[in-house]
């Protein structure tokens, strides 16, 4: 491996052949020396899960000119283990990436996000880790236009890196032309008419996951999706820690009971 360039890992939750991920090497290549191991298929949703029953297979892929690529049966986060262990030997990734993601991971979807995921997992390895979505769901979208946003925020990261047990996860709207960058919180929201009931010919019912995302906080102007909804580039430093420490501190009077 090249030691003068930066190394950088990239997964996703989309497959090792996603126009996504292919889109996000292209964005580096120059500059960082790439590689790439991710899920043989789609693997979305499956938020920080990793395989404790299944074995896995890593496979030497070519499908992407220029760079190392493997594929792995398992989750985006059996991914970044594999890699990490058996890749890698000899120097660590100076980055982890997850995406570009077809799909939004703003507001409570980051809980879920098998993107979000891949930067979890790196951020628990203390690797600057930072995962990329669209809110473009079509897989095949011409996705160039983030070219600008994601190489100043990977290179920012690489030169100033990110404090212990953080990291970004940043979300594109679906605009050709971007009204800024905001640094912002995470907004809440709700899935609503999550399951759909479906009976099958041979006489029984079946279920598909689904469901309609609500906005709970309309007015709120310092969230990602306040920030998407005006064509902004969302960027929401995530922590590792979910410790409420206000609470924390005020049930302290708990130890004299």
């Amino acid at each position: 491996m090249d030691s003068k360039k930066p190394l950088i890992l990239i997964s996703n939750d989309d497959g090792y052949h996603s126009n996504g991920i292919r889109t996000l090497v292209s964005f580096l290549a120059d500059f960082a020396q790439v590689v790439v191991c991710a899920p043989e298929a789609a693997r979305s949703g499956f938020s920080c899960a990793f395989s404790v029953v299944d074995y896995l297979l890593l496979k030497k892929r070519h499908n992407i000119p220029g760079c190392e690529v493997w594929s792995c049966t398992g989750t985006p986060v059996d991914c970044v283990k594999l890699a990490l262990d058996q890749i890698f030997t000899g120097r660590k990734p100076d980055l982890i990436l997850g995406g570009i993601n077809h799909g939004d991971n703003s507001s409570v979807n980051n809980h879920y996000s098998g993107t979000m995921g891949i930067a979890y997992e790196g951020c628990m390895k203390y690797i600057p880790s930072i995962a990329f979505s669209s809110c473009d769901y079509d897989p095949n979208a011409d996705l160039s236009y983030l070219r600008g946003y994601v190489r100043t925020i990977v290179r920012k990261v690489l030169a100033e890196g990110l404090p212990k047990g953080i990291c970004l996860n940043v979300n594109f709207p679906k605009t050709g032309k971007f009204a800024g960058l905001k640094v912002c919180r995470m907004g809440f929201g709700s899935w609503t008419n999550e399951v759909v009931r479906c009976s099958h010919p041979r006489g029984f019912d079946y279920y598909w996951m689904t469901g309609h995302y609500r906005n709970d906080e309309p007015e709120a102007a310092d969230n990602d999706q306040w920030a998407l909804e005006h064509g902004y580039v969302s960027v929401t430093p995530t922590k590792i820690d979910v410790t409420d420490h206000e609470l924390l501190d005020k049930m302290k009077t708990w130890e004299s009971l």
